[in-house]
């Protein structure tokens, strides 16, 4: 850790400082290629002894750990925040009321970047649409980087200078401090309320979000979905997407007399929803996004369609486990706000309600001040059963009460995931019980007793297997 005297000696030497605030894997990205560019950098963090200070590249020579310290910000030129950082932080507050300009590493990233964007951002199912993409993209012979909120930090791509295009899906956290991001295409994907004790409202959550557009050459809107509308010109080349059938020349759904389903583009039928592997009505939405995103990108749509048959979807995300016992069961750990959820079950029940199925819902965790009255209409039409789990549990059942759920839908509750089991287990043992499937949608953060979305998932599958009397 640099001593004060040091840093003070250091800031003398002269302007143009980057002060980095905020290591992980983003800052120390941001860290990696400001030095490579010869900038004068420092590094900062609340932690004592950040995970990865040992990894900093050496011509870091400030560096303090245990707290931000409001008086190295303001001898910035330039401040980087990592994204887990709020604008309200006292010392960033203070920073910005001094003129001194507030980033993120994306704005950097679309600075340098000499390649089309394709930027996705989205309340759910982001990294689905954004991996998808990205899949499409190799497969049609594209050199595609993807990145940003999706595990690889979007400056490490600027590494690959063969690179063609690059996929980047963005949080709103990100976004807040993006200008001008100039993608080939952008979209918001869907909305709905998450991260409100951040942004404070759904206002600040949108206008954050929207940030996306700015500079953009194309956009992709979801027809179901008002707040995904940008306000461009109404030139700018756009496609959307729906359930529904499709507007002229737009993607949307078309349903045969025989009950079959088409993903189509205006009035051609493109691809049955039968020869996909991912499942459910939010997936067929997923799909449509990629579609679009891809076109106007310039992929080729035959080799798109080829990648849409053979993908099988990410671990975590309404990802099939195994069926036990004539019982399907899907992991959608990952599905960690309200929206996320009902899409979860509207998507899944969609699929088992033809054959009078119903959906046996877990539920709970960390709730991050949400309101869960809002899954009441999609619990009454595709769920028989709920069990709210973890630190909110008891809240969340309060929530759907108030909401007036249906006295038809019992709701348990167990402490944790491990007793959900054993109320799955007797409730599907039942004679009388409707369920064909089980979902982990918890609505939730997951820290209440695991230490993500991964390892709840992860023991989800395991007790799966415990059931099944195999290891997956």
């Amino acid at each position: 850790m640099t001593t004060p005297s040091t840093t003070k000696s250091l800031l003398q030497k002269g302007s143009g400082l980057q002060v980095v605030v905020g290591l992980g894997q983003s800052g120390l990205s941001v860290a990696n290629y400001l030095t490579q560019q010869g900038y004068r950098v420092a590094v900062t963090d609340s932690q004592v002894t950040p995970l990865l200070a040992d990894k900093l590249p050496a011509e870091v020579e400030i560096r303090q750990f245990g707290g931000i310290d409001p008086a190295l910000l303001l001898h910035a030129s330039r401040i980087i925040i990592s994204p887990g950082i709020s604008l309200e932080t006292e010392a960033i507050a203070a920073a910005k009321q001094a003129n001194i300009p507030v980033v993120s590493d994306i704005q950097l990233f679309c600075e340098a970047c000499s390649v089309p964007i394709v930027a996705i951002t989205v309340s759910n199912a982001k990294s689905t649409v954004t991996t998808l993409v990205g899949q499409m993209a190799a497969d049609a012979g594209v050199d595609v980087g993807v990145g940003g909120n999706i595990g690889v930090p979007a400056l490490n791509l600027l590494a690959n200078k063969t690179m063609q295009l690059a996929v980047l899906e963005l949080s709103s956290f990100q976004l807040e401090t993006v200008t001008n991001l100039g993608a080939q295409v952008a979209t918001v994907l869907n909305m709905s309320p998450d991260h409100l004790d951040r942004h404070g409202d759904m206002l600040g959550y949108h206008q954050a979000k929207h940030r996306i557009f700015q500079g953009a050459k194309s956009v992709v809107i979801n027809r179901e979905d008002a707040l995904t509308r940008p306000l461009v010109a109404d030139n700018l080349p756009r496609l959307s997407t729906s359930i529904q059938a499709p507007d002229k020349g737009q993607y949307g759904l078309i349903t045969d007399s025989n009950g079959e389903t088409h993903i189509a583009r205006g009035t051609e039928r493109l691809l049955s929803a039968d020869k996909l592997i991912i499942k459910g009505r939010h997936n067929l939405l997923n799909a449509q996004s990629a579609l679009a995103l891809g076109e106007l990108a310039g992929l080729p749509l035959e080799s798109m369609l080829v990648t849409l048959q053979h993908f099988s979807g990410l671990d975590h995300r309404c990802q099939y486990v195994a069926t036990v016992h004539d019982i399907d069961y899907f992991n959608d750990s990952k599905g960690t706000n309200i929206g996320s959820t009902m899409a979860a079950i509207e998507g899944l029940g969609a699929v088992y309600a033809p054959k009078d199925g119903k959906l046996l819902l877990i539920l709970g965790g960390q709730g991050k001040g949400q309101q869960f009255g809002g899954l009441v209409p999609f619990i009454d039409q595709y769920v028989s059963h709920v069990i709210c789990i973890g630190e909110d549990g008891h809240q969340i059942e309060q929530h759907l009460r108030a909401a007036s759920i249906s006295n038809e839908v019992v709701i348990h509750q167990s402490e944790t995931l491990e007793a959900a089991f054993v109320t799955v287990q007797q409730v599907t043992s039942s004679s009388l019980s409707q369920i064909q499937a089980v979902l982990l949608s918890p609505a939730c953060a997951s820290f209440d007793q695991f230490s993500g979305y991964a390892e709840r998932g992860e023991r989800f599958n395991q007790l799966v297997a415990q059931i099944e009397g195999t290891t997956i």
